[in-house]
């Protein structure tokens, strides 16, 4: 066997950061080595996997492709990371380095942790940790609370217990990161990338590189090869939960669910997502995708929300036998009335 240690790209970056695009440009351009991809998603319909399977990638087969779809990688790491890692290094063929896409939910502190494992310790490193932001929607405040009125209500009345879970959430990411990808500079101008900037780097009290991009597209050269050793410095990345619970607590994912919408076929798709976004914003969804069904249309449409903004394309033909129909998951906070939502989704077609 050779000895040599596995380098491991854990990307992570919160929902609709575009963690799926920039892992698809990356696996079209890595030079000849190996990839073995290793993907989690919250909830049950797993689209990205589908997404990257399609990408034509030489070196990183549907074989190399492994989801994991029932739970949260930071929260299943024992019944589900380590097994796969397990199985993954036991091939005859050991990829050259292996890329893992957290859900838009998870810590990506216990996965690293997980990296300290004995069995795994002695195979495979963390070359780094890559967290991708969605500079627009940080330039928007989506992870902002205003400050200024949370401590006015607590003033008023001391018993309130304020904490914002994506607030924190994207905090967390961005602490454990070694690098840090702005994406969707394309969507700002130079003011609103410098104020991204800022904001970014007032999140977090370490200083990992951060650079901008478009669309994801990173070069290889960029993700690849950073030589961290992120495992050993995880002691200094502690998550809020690993804060506020120094007695072990488990983390969970109470403040956020999950369900999936199957519908038919949609006549007239650019209507129904312009519906969507109203629905969308109405619910405060936080992230939806998935594929519809368009008749007369020998490929499916892929949507991704992120908020208000919807993007489509046809990602690729429908398989023979394969049952054509409109399915997407919608992840929200945990106080969304899924009957509401699902039914509002319903009314469109």
């Amino acid at each position: 066997m050779n000895q040599q240690k596995i380098p491991a790209t854990v990307i992570t970056g919160f929902l609709g950061a575009g963690k799926t695009t920039m892992i698809r440009n990356l696996l079209q351009n890595t030079g000849g080595k190996k990839i073995a991809l290793i993907i989690n998603e919250f909830g049950d319909l797993g689209v990205d996997g589908d997404v990257l399977k399609g990408c034509g990638a030489e070196n990183c087969t549907e074989d190399d492709i492994i989801e994991l779809t029932n739970g949260c990688i930071c929260c299943t790491v024992a019944d589900d990371f380590i097994p796969t890692m397990t199985k993954l290094l036991e091939r005859d063929a050991r990829p050259d380095h292996i890329v893992i896409e957290t859900s838009g939910l998870a810590l990506p502190q216990p996965l690293v942790a997980a990296f300290n494992w004995p069995d795994i310790r002695t195979q495979v490193t963390v070359d780094g940790v890559i967290t991708v932001v969605d500079s627009a929607a940080v330039a928007a405040g989506r992870f902002a609370d205003d400050h200024d009125a949370v401590n006015a209500a607590r003033a008023e009345d001391a018993s309130l217990d304020h904490d914002n879970p994506i607030e924190e959430l994207f905090e967390d990411q961005l602490t454990c990161a070694d690098l840090i990808v702005l994406n969707k500079t394309d969507l700002l101008d130079t003011a609103g990338i410098a104020g991204v900037r800022a904001e970014v780097s007032s999140r977090t009290h370490r200083r990992p590189t951060m650079i901008e991009a478009k669309n994801g597209d990173v070069p290889a050269a960029v993700l690849l090869g950073l030589g961290v050793g992120t495992e050993e410095d995880i002691a200094n990345r502690k998550s809020h939960h690993e804060l506020e619970h120094e007695d072990g607590a488990p983390h969970d994912h109470d403040e956020f669910d999950s369900f999936v919408v199957e519908l038919g076929a949609v006549a007239d798709p650019n209507a129904f997502i312009e519906k969507l976004k109203g629905v969308i914003a109405e619910h405060d969804v936080l992230r939806l995708k998935g594929f519809v069904d368009v008749p007369g249309k020998p490929m499916r449409l892929q949507i991704q929300a992120v908020g208000s903004r919807i993007d489509q394309y046809f990602d690729r033909a429908w398989i023979s036998g394969e049952a054509r129909a409109t399915r997407l998951v919608v992840i929200g906070l945990h106080d969304m009335d899924q009957a509401i939502v699902r039914g509002a989704i319903e009314a469109l077609v």
